[in-house]
């Protein structure tokens, strides 16, 4: 049975507070679920503190800061500041996978895979609902390494973001929008470390940001959605994984062309590096539901051997 309770204050200091109380009816895991929207340990626009989770998004109704604690029972409470406080907090249980159903898979058949399912009963897929937000750090990861993407974000964001609604944590703030994204001027994107082509596809996109963000009513992902998203210029296979897999939930699409998700993959199933193929031979068996397998082993805490070099580091602010 899921309860979901709300209501609204208001605070002189931070404006109206809408609350919320779901009662998810099993385990719920926020940070775990929540941990592949984060772009690093600075990121703006998620946090983590003593009191819970923080995070800030655009929403079809505006911008809204939302804060995420387990309470007694293992009910979360929600709270949102912003004009777009009150849709943010609606979609929190999709947020956290309310409808992301694991019933359907079978870990048993391999030891990490059944010891991690196990230990992580609230584990799921989260739906954030909000293309264009998941999409730019997605664009932003194009052929550079994570570190510099997650630099060039914290950047871009602090800039040109505003300022997180709320008692947020120092520092957060709400993503551009994406006609803000088309007016950041190609000095800033340099001086932030994004090439003219990542910046000219962020571009691309914003264009069409309206029927990006229509995708999401077409379910959890899947060929459609993906083919949907490759249509714009600069979105590959791999982009187009990375958003389907959190702005719709997918629960299945495999980010193909990632610089170590093979490695991580074969030596996490059968001790040995594989490719592209190779990985998808061995998700084979979990057909449906193959992101969350990979999932499974990114919670497990395996890590692979280093062995080979590690990807070079581009500076594009020397160019």
């Amino acid at each position: 049975m899921t309860e979901h309770q709300a209501g609204a204050l208001f605070s002189p200091q931070t404006g109206p507070t809408v609350t919320s109380v779901w009662a998810a009816g099993r385990p719920v895991d926020i940070a775990r679920t929540l941990w592949p929207l984060r772009r690093g340990a600075l990121d703006p626009t998620l946090r983590t503190d003593g009191t819970g989770l923080w995070r800030t998004g655009n929403t079809p109704e505006g911008p809204a800061t939302i804060h995420l604690s387990l309470v007694d029972g293992g009910a979360v409470n929600c709270r949102g500041w912003g004009s777009g406080a009150g849709w943010a907090v609606d979609q929190v249980p999709e947020l956290l996978g309310a409808d992301d159903d694991w019933t359907g898979l079978d870990a048993t058949g391999h030891p990490l895979l059944a010891r991690t399912h196990r230990a992580t009963p609230g584990l799921r897929v989260p739906r954030t609902a909000m293309v264009f937000d998941v999409l730019v750090p997605a664009v932003l990861e194009q052929r550079v390494v994570g570190a510099d993407a997650r630099r060039s974000w914290l950047q871009l964001v602090t800039k040109f973001g505003l300022p997180a609604p709320g008692p947020a944590p120092a520092g957060m703030r709400v993503p551009p929008r994406p006609e803000q994204w088309a007016a950041i001027p190609s000095w800033e994107w340099h001086l932030a470390g994004v090439d003219p082509g990542r910046a000219r596809t962020v571009l691309n996109a914003a264009r069409v940001a309206e029927g990006l963000q229509r995708t999401v009513f077409r379910g959890r992902g899947g060929s459609e959605v993906v083919s949907s998203l490759r249509s714009v210029p600069g979105i590959g296979v791999w982009t187009a994984a990375e958003i389907v897999q959190r702005a719709h939930g997918d629960p299945d699409t495999v980010s193909i062309g990632d610089y170590h998700l093979p490695a991580v993959v074969g030596w996490a199933l059968t001790g040995r590096s594989v490719d592209d193929d190779g990985m998808l031979e061995l998700l084979q068996p979990w057909i449906g539901h193959r992101h969350r397998v990979v999932r499974l082993i990114e919670s497990s805490g395996f890590r692979r051997p280093r062995f080979g070099p590690r990807a070079p580091r581009v500076d594009h602010r020397r160019r």
